[in-house]
């Protein structure tokens, strides 16, 4: 389930974006910042995988 969200988050967000941001500017940092949030989130629990075992499942070399 996702957390909430404070209304002084949202503030300091919105407060980053420069004058004359779009909404579509605001919605791209906040699905950039729930994407880091995630990732986090399962980095700390645990739920990651070697770069060699992606690397295999693509077939990129390296």
């Amino acid at each position: 389930m996702p957390e909430a969200v404070s209304k002084e988050e949202a503030h300091r967000l919105i407060d980053q974006l420069p004058d004359g941001a779009t909404w579509e500017d605001l919605m791209q940092e906040i699905y950039f910042r729930e994407s880091i949030e995630k990732g986090l989130q399962q980095s700390q629990a645990g739920k990651t995988r070697e770069v060699s075992e992606i690397r295999r499942k693509y077939g990129l070399q390296g």
